[in-house]
């Protein structure tokens, strides 16, 4: 376990505990968004030189300097604590339950959002795709899509629509939604690059052979302007396309992570099988 210490206003963390070497996650990160030392000195107001010397250990940058570095690299709230932790600070980002009192304001937002985008599905995610929350079209959804089995414990999107299962075997356009979900994994990832749990599971799945065939091949860009699920729902055809929110300004682990995923139909039919 770290050890925390207070020293006049900066709080330290001991570094008696093993754990990643700042120069590591540093050069990591750099490395991830394309840049050089020099790049990343002429961000941060440095210099190349002190760049490398952070990265190989022959320099502990102050508490300033690693938030410095972190903003000048992008990197999201949840790893900025852990090069804050690994330099022997402590974090700098709250990481709250959503239903803190801090977040008050922001619980009742998604809620509100939820309902009022009934009757249709909609659900609340973490970075890793896993269901939070949905409202009562989502689970009329997946309930149905699911039965007579329940929705598992902790839902995840990427296995529900990925790995076999009844939610794949309803999709009509499944190679095409899964080629799209794979692309929408990556370039929706918080900071642009996937934390290491949601690309465990995305190496995972993409280890399946359908899927792996999918990968290699050469898929046509598709015609239509998004690209909708087309469901097969107790015998009667559905389709939907989805647009993301996120939060705009976040100041917290938590709040950066969230996304609600609202589903509209995506043709008349669809709209009056589903309000029927």
């Amino acid at each position: 376990m770290r050890r925390v210490a207070t020293v006049g206003p900066v709080t330290m963390v001991s570094p008696a505990a093993a754990g990643p070497e700042l120069g590591d996650l540093l050069r990591y990160w750099r490395r991830s968004r394309r840049m050089s030392q020099l790049d990343l000195a002429n961000q941060a107001e440095t210099t190349a030189r002190y760049v490398s010397f952070v990265e190989t250990g022959r320099a502990n940058p102050s508490r300033h300097m690693v938030i410095r570095l972190a903003e000048a690299l992008q990197v999201p709230f949840r790893e900025r604590n852990d090069l804050l932790l690994a330099a022997g600070f402590a974090p700098r980002y709250a990481q709250r339950p959503l239903d803190a009192a801090p977040l008050r304001h922001l619980h009742a937002a998604l809620d509100a959002m939820l309902a009022q985008h009934e009757p249709y599905p909609a659900v609340l995610m973490d970075r890793g795709w896993s269901i939070l929350r949905g409202n009562q079209g989502a689970r009329r959804l997946f309930g149905t899509l699911l039965a007579p089995a329940p929705l598992p414990a902790d839902p995840n999107v990427l296995r529900l629509m990925i790995a076999p299962g009844p939610v794949r075997d309803a999709v009509l356009n499944w190679p095409a939604v899964v080629t799209g979900l794979l692309g929408r994994v990556r370039r929706e990832a918080v900071g642009g690059v996937l934390d290491a749990g949601t690309a465990a599971l995305v190496e995972e799945l993409v280890r399946l052979p359908e899927v792996a065939l999918l990968a290699a091949a050469d898929n046509a860009p598709p015609e239509e302007p998004v690209i909708d699920v087309r469901f097969r729902v107790d015998g009667v055809r559905l389709a939907f396309f989805s647009l993301l929110t996120t939060v705009g300004t976040p100041a917290d682990v938590t709040a950066q992570e969230l996304r609600v995923e609202a589903f509209f139909p995506a043709d008349d039919a669809t709209r009056a099988a589903w309000v029927s």
